[in-house]
């Protein structure tokens, strides 16, 4: 893989480009550009819909152009940054050719599966990707890499678990490592019954006790379905087996990774749970970078403690591990059915149980039609995903008649 020269005092800014700007990585992500303005050219800033935020964040951080999907928000957009100086366009194919422009840096942030041909299409030669976006692996795992292989781009993993990881193994000894342990808070209902979980309200579930993230990453944390997308997306980013990946329930949430080698070494990696430390890893590799986070202090926290997953309560979990292991276009319809109950359930239409018993459902009746363990084009996938959702609302319509 082609490498992606550091920065250094003296050297060029490097240009950038942000997919998925105003979410809470874009927001992180802003800020460290912000507190560093000599190291960053911002060559242009993507976002969904969300004018106001993408404009506000535009002029900041100086970017040369602002980007969002929904076209029906250009005039409301260039409105917002008339006279700043910055280009505005809007709409997919605008998205596209955002990402076609110079740069040496792309981070993919984009929320959803929508990340999907926008991140895929900015994997050129000579770039580095910091990969915020799941559904690039989890969806689409096989193409993305053979895409990363095939131009020698550089993939560096921003989610904190992942980049925990990536920090702690040691690549040219990969064929010594016995394990790779991603480490899961549990959630605000780590400790809850099966029976207390079936009262659960969307409030309760969106507390969740350390980390401060999106709507739909806080529930999928609250049932592990995020940490099962987490070994997923691990599955791809490392060179180990399926055997070789678990998961370990650490309500701290000190310890971000760790990885087992064969002479009985376990490397973890820590930090305070905050998103900005795994960006600036990547912004800075292989160097490091200063970032005004809280300090871990072992001495103040005073204990650690570990202990396994209980699939038993919280199902989600095995149903990702089961997706991996069957490969093909299993993870692609997970994602998507988990994507909807999670919405039925914000929404107050199912219960928070509910959510795993519909992905079950999808996923058993999609296999048993057509089968999901057959490799797939980016079209497939994305078709596949579409379906997805269609087969869970019908679910989730059913269940409410």
């Amino acid at each position: 893989m082609a490498a992606v020269t550091a920065w250094k005092d003296g050297a060029a800014p490097i240009r950038t480009i942000v997919l998925g700007a105003t979410g809470s990585i874009g927001q992180s992500l802003a800020d460290i550009i912000e507190r560093n303005p000599e190291r960053f050219d911002v060559v242009a800033l993507v976002a969904n819909r969300n004018a106001v935020a993408l404009a506000d964040m535009a002029r900041r951080l100086k970017a040369r152009t602002a980007v969002l999907a929904d076209e029906t928000l250009y005039h409301e957009l260039g409105e917002l940054l008339l006279g700043s100086g910055i280009s505005v366009s809007a709409g997919e194919a605008a998205v596209l050719e955002a990402v076609e422009r110079e740069a040496d840096l792309v981070v993919g942030a984009i929320v959803g599966a929508a990340g999907l041909k926008p991140t895929m299409a900015a994997i050129k030669p000579g770039r580095r990707i910091a990969l915020a976006n799941k559904e690039c692996l989890v969806c689409a795992g096989d193409l993305f890499m053979a895409r990363i292989r095939e131009t020698g781009a550089e993939l560096l993993p921003v989610d904190s678990e992942h980049n925990a990881i990536f920090q702690v193994f040691e690549t040219d000894k990969a064929d010594q490592v016995e394990k790779i342990l991603l480490t899961a808070s549990g959630g605000p209902f780590r400790t809850w019954s099966r029976e207390e979980m079936a009262s659960v309200t969307p409030d309760q579930a969106l507390r969740h006790p350390n980390w401060d993230m999106g709507a739909r990453i806080t529930i999928d944390s609250a049932t592990l379905m995020n940490k099962g997308f987490e070994v997923i997306e691990a599955s791809h980013l490392f060179p180990v087996t399926h055997a070789q990946l678990g998961v370990l329930v650490h309500p701290q949430s000190a310890v971000h990774g760790l990885v087992q080698y064969k002479d009985g070494s376990l490397l973890a990696q820590l930090g305070s749970p905050d998103m900005r430390t795994p960006i600036a890893h990547c912004l800075a590799y292989p160097r490091r970078m200063e970032v005004p986070v809280q300090r871990l202090d072992l001495a103040a926290l005073g204990t650690l403690t570990f202990e396994a997953p209980d699939l038993n309560r919280f199902p989600a979990l095995g149903l990702a591990l089961e997706a991996m292991k069957a490969g093909g276009g299993a993870p692609a319809a997970l994602n998507a059915a988990d994507e909807i109950a999670v919405e039925a359930f914000l929404s107050g239409t199912i219960a928070f149980p509910d959510i795993p018993a519909a992905i079950e459902a999808v996923l058993e009746r999609l296999d048993a039609e057509a089968g999901l363990s057959a490799s797939l084009k980016v079209e497939d996938v994305l078709a596949l995903d579409l379906e997805a959702r269609k087969r869970t609302q019908e679910w989730i319509n059913a269940r409410r008649h």
